[in-house]
């Protein structure tokens, strides 16, 4: 922790323009708990980014629970959860992105290997936890985030609106609704109004 902050200080009292300062193991870990149930923390496994910036476990999981630590390259603060059955769902997203294919794209293969069997989707629905804040609310040198967003997201491969009782649109503040029904990528939004 104390090289990055180094680096990022050198960096500002020399002028010298950067793209992105990537906190320590620790504070990724920290931070990328924060969306998990705090129940669920203490065993969740955590994906985040190497000093180089690689994508790549920080620590290895012991229930269901995965975790992803903040973007340094994405604008402002995001941290998710999201339970294990997911994790085929999310690595090939990851993946196709990783190729350069577009949203649609990615829309599109995925649909097409969920509905031949190829990729694998939960069978009774698993949640998403994705935690939000201001730039300038996350301080990377001890982590601590003010001000923080979380909504959640529960995954129903295939569900409609006829088949949950749910609306297409919150029709109130917090209303859970279903986006992207009939599909692959079918799930029930739940975003708390803000105070």
């Amino acid at each position: 922790m104390k090289n990055t902050i180094l680096t990022f200080s050198l960096l500002m009292l020399s002028g010298i323009a950067f793209s992105q300062t990537i906190p320590s193991k620790e504070i990724q870990i920290k931070t990328a708990l924060l969306a998990a149930p705090e129940e669920k923390r203490a065993e969740a496994m955590v994906y985040g980014y190497s000093e180089s910036g690689e994508f790549m476990v920080l620590r290895q999981g012991k229930n269901e629970m995965i975790c992803i630590a903040d973007d340094p390259n994405a604008p402002g603060f995001s941290a998710s959860a999201y339970q294990n059955d997911l994790e085929p769902f999310m690595q090939r997203g990851r993946d196709l992105k990783k190729e350069g294919k577009s949203f649609q794209e990615i829309f599109d293969t995925r649909e097409t290997e969920a509905k031949s069997g190829k990729l694998k989707m939960p069978k009774d629905g698993a949640t998403l936890f994705v935690l939000t804040a201001e730039a300038e609310n996350y301080d990377i040198s001890t982590g601590e985030v003010k001000d923080p967003y979380l909504r959640y997201v529960v995954y129903l491969p295939w569900a409609t609106s006829e088949t949950t009782g749910l609306p297409l649109k919150p029709s109130a503040p917090g209303m859970p609704w279903i986006m992207d029904p009939g599909t692959h990528r079918a799930h029930i939004m739940i975003t708390p109004p803000r105070d």
